[in-house]
């Protein structure tokens, strides 16, 4: 009964991984396809970028990254990478 139970959660573990991995890709896609719109679009800026910009200006890009998590909702890699962007540009 065990040896079963065992092979049943393992089935279900790999089944929920692949479909994490599945919607994973699915939103980068997504991700990528909303920038590029923006980008033609020409959307104004957020207003926020003002501030974190001033922060960054200032040595304080730790507190510009919680603040772009704050504001829209990022994991800690996201705002990272959000603060480079503004950075780089």
């Amino acid at each position: 009964m065990g040896l079963s139970f065992d092979l049943l959660l393992l089935v279900l573990i790999i089944y929920l991984l692949t479909k994490i991995s599945k919607m994973e890709h699915r939103i980068k896609a997504m991700s990528e396809t909303i920038n590029r719109l923006t980008d033609k679009v020409k959307l104004p800026e957020p207003p926020v970028n003002k501030e974190l910009r001033q922060l960054i200006k200032e040595g304080k890009e730790i507190e510009a990254i919680r603040r772009a998590r704050q504001e829209f909702g990022l994991s800690l890699v996201e705002g990272k990478q959000y603060i480079d962007q503004l950075k780089a540009k």
